[in-house]
């Protein structure tokens, strides 16, 4: 039986950038960090790199290793880049949309990856094309770019803080122009943004995971409102916010996240199996073991059978070189690449009352095809639980989220939901105790929830 991911939340988009003193083989780096971040958007993926005199950027669709073989760009060696993954969320999944993006003003080269959806983009943009301004994408990226050739000042950090007061949504940027490179991240800290550092060289990304992978030394995340510059002199904070309250996108730590990453300061591994302890303690069940829809409900599945002291077993393979379907570009070809995605494993299922650990719920239809599969391979009792808390409304912070009416959560009652999947029993973690999960941070954006 066919499962189907297209009811999770997409993720955003992935983006690094990397400036050193010293030459570099920024072809291997901006390779191993990207690829690193593919799971945040498998539609398309390129970079721009500078050679000191001016900005060339290689991209196309199709994944980290399909996009830099086809482009043959295994041997580039320079001191500056961006790159970016996509998932689409403002805007369709065309070539001409991949990222980054690269724009010529008189005063010169400036390309640009971006992560996060600009709530105003629609008002900006048309603003912009009154002025006679011409767009050659239909994304929100290309506002950031228009915005700062149109209100540039003198220098490109007095634009920056000047067009930061302009955008408004949950976003994470990596600029970069023929010497220097510059990160921002929105003023609520929704979109992630982290900086690392080698020697005299330094990386922003948007997970740490990419740091550890390209042997990057964790420094700090980017604080909410930040404007970054980084070049031959160092790096510096050209503006912040005092006392900002960084309300990161809960869906970070709930699922698309890597599990070595930290972010904002949280591990996202040790907030996922914690909210997997504290699930037990809210919703208990009387089972014989407890499995986890891979991959983002493993970890949540662990806690569980840790606080419950119920054994812990697969139920499913996943065929892992499949990708992740729901960053496919269109429903067909997601539904079609989930097709061979899960099998369940039948020995551990039959004649079992299973607790099973997804971590979020949107439209419904994935638990109910999983329910499916566990009867048909002869799940005595079913008792589905959720690692998040219930998804009552769409975001417009960067989620390629469903309408209010297609989320099975603002329409349907927790009895309602468990009659539509065909479970024993259902439960969900609470708001409370998800921000309990986040240990000391215990904040986060919950929009979503409400």
């Amino acid at each position: 039986m066919q499962i189907n991911n297209v009811d999770k939340y997409k993720e955003e988009c992935g983006i690094v950038g990397v400036f050193s003193k010293e030459e570099i083989n920024l072809s291997s780096t901006l390779y191993f960090a990207l690829n690193s971040l593919q799971h945040r958007g498998q539609e398309s993926c390129g970079l721009t790199y500078s050679d000191g005199h001016k900005l060339i950027c290689h991209k196309a669709m199709g994944l980290v290793s399909e996009v830099f073989t086809k482009n043959n760009l295994s041997n580039i060696n320079g001191f500056s880049a961006i790159g970016h993954v996509r998932y689409s969320t403002f805007g369709e999944s065309t070539a001409i949309n991949a990222q980054p993006l690269l724009d010529e003003y008189s005063f010169g080269q400036i390309s640009l990856a971006h992560n996060g959806n600009l709530t105003n983009a629609v008002e900006l943009k048309k603003s912009l094309e009154d002025y006679g301004l011409k767009f050659n994408t239909s994304t929100d990226s290309e506002v950031i770019l228009k915005l700062i050739g149109k209100e540039y000042d003198s220098s490109i950090e007095k634009t920056l803080e000047l067009i930061s007061k302009h955008i408004e949504g949950g976003y994470a940027a990596v600029i970069l122009t023929k010497d220097t490179l510059f990160a921002m991240r929105d003023q609520q800290g929704i979109r992630p943004l982290c900086i690392g550092k080698l020697r005299d060289s330094y990386i922003v990304c948007s997970e740490s995971c990419a740091l550890d992978v390209v042997g990057y030394e964790f420094i700090r995340d980017v604080a909410p409102g930040e404007i970054l510059k980084i070049d031959s002199s160092g790096i510096e904070t050209l503006s912040f916010i005092r006392n900002a309250t960084c309300n990161t996108c809960a869906f970070e730590y709930i699922y698309f996240a890597r599990i070595d990453s930290k972010i904002d300061g949280v591990s996202v591994y040790s907030s996922r199996f914690k909210a997997g302890e504290i699930l037990y303690k809210e919703c208990p069940a009387d089972a014989d073991i407890v499995i986890g829809v891979p991959d983002s409900g493993t970890t949540a599945a662990l806690g569980y059978s840790k606080a419950s002291s119920l054994p812990y077993a697969q139920g499913f393979v996943k065929n892992s070189f499949i990708g992740r379907s729901f960053i496919k570009p269109s429903q067909a070809k997601r539904e079609e690449a989930v097709s061979l995605k899960l099998n369940i494993i039948k020995e551990n299922i039959q004649g079992k009352k299973v607790v099973v650990i997804d971590d979020s719920m949107v439209r419904g239809t994935t638990c109910k095809k999983i329910v499916s599969l566990l009867k048909d391979a002869g799940a005595k009792e079913i008792h589905y639980r959720l690692a998040s808390p219930i998804i009552k409304s769409p975001c417009c912070l960067g989620i390629d989220t469903s309408s209010k009416e297609e989320l099975i959560g603002s329409s349907m009652s927790i009895k309602e939901i468990r009659n539509f999947i065909g479970v024993d029993s259902l439960g969900y973690l609470s708001i409370d105790s998800f921000l309990n999960s986040l240990g000391h941070k215990k904040v986060a954006c919950l929009k979503c929830f409400y």
